[in-house]
């Protein structure tokens, strides 16, 4: 039976694939799993609707979507100013990925924590809360004022997630640029400012407490035919990985799933996919979304 992947999901802290048609499936740490790719992949479409072309695109790609799709689903975005006058109330947070990477960023108050999973935060905090003009306009002043960025390389956040300092590090370097933060003059009248309270996803992501286990390569692209299985270690953000058969671990990056029809394969199916080395902490200049 082919399932057409819609990709990683983090409904209520937990790790899910979720399929075309609303089907979830859900992940545990420790359990083997195993896919085959088939056919071709094919555009998600966008806003809900599907692709009228049911076009091919691009096994490498991050977003499953083909250029029309893509500009559509742009021009309806929060993220990129396609609908200001969105009446949700948003929060503006710090999310930290590692020893000195941390973001900025903004998520619809709604979603929770939910936005954070879905960015591999390993712990993070709330700033403020507030319309999301002012939130987007007090993001934007935190980020020049902290010297902390807006988007974060998934990269990098692999390079570092296998080697991580303890929760009290973690704690306090959000606790001092919470500090900073809140004491900044020029936030948006319309944001209220929100009292520190770090939290911390290590247990939910399946890490250690000091991370790990480091990962030895990156699936980044399918192939017709091509399959991948192993033992599910850890997940983070979009990212699963494996415990496989040559005893190394492997990163599956899950938006490349996206559009493809899978069907399951056994625990001795191996991997048969192209796997990448994964780039050093500090390297790579792809780039996730803004929230």
């Amino acid at each position: 039976m082919e399932w057409r992947c819609a990709g990683l999901g983090w409904p209520d802290g937990k790790p899910v694939l979720r399929w075309e048609g609303g089907r979830c499936s859900a992940l545990a740490y420790g359990r083997d799993i195993g896919f085959r790719a088939v056919g071709e992949r094919r555009c998600v479409g966008a806003r809900g609707n599907p692709c009228p072309l049911r076009a091919v695109v691009p096994g490498p790609a991050t977003q499953a979507r083909c250029p029309e799709c893509a500009r559509l689903d742009r021009a309806f975005s929060v993220a990129a100013d396609g609908v200001p006058d969105d009446p949700r109330t948003y929060r503006v947070y710090l999310a930290w990925f590692g020893a000195g990477l941390v973001k900025v960023g903004i998520t619809a108050e709604q979603r929770g924590p939910v936005r954070l999973l879905e960015q591999g935060a390993v712990a993070f905090c709330w700033l403020g809360r507030g319309p999301l003009m002012a939130a987007r306009r007090t993001e934007e002043l935190l980020r020049a004022a902290l010297g902390v960025p807006d988007r974060v390389p998934y990269a990098r956040k692999r390079g570092v997630r296998g080697a991580l300092p303890g929760w009290a590090e973690r704690e306090r370097e959000l606790a001092g640029l919470h500090g900073r933060a809140v004491a900044l003059d020029g936030w948006a009248e319309a944001l209220e400012r929100m009292p520190f309270d770090a939290v911390d996803h290590a247990g939910v992501f399946g890490l250690g407490a000091h991370g790990g286990p480091a990962a030895d390569g990156v699936v980044r692209e399918l192939v017709d035919g091509g399959a991948v299985a192993g033992r599910l270690v850890a997940a983070a953000g979009p990212d699963l990985q494996l415990a496989v058969a040559d005893g190394s671990v492997l990163v599956v990056d899950t938006r490349v799933l996206v559009g493809w029809a899978l069907v399951a394969a056994g625990a001795g199916a191996g991997v048969s996919v192209p796997v990448r080395a994964v780039e050093p902490a500090g390297g790579g200049a792809e780039q996730d979304g803004l929230f």
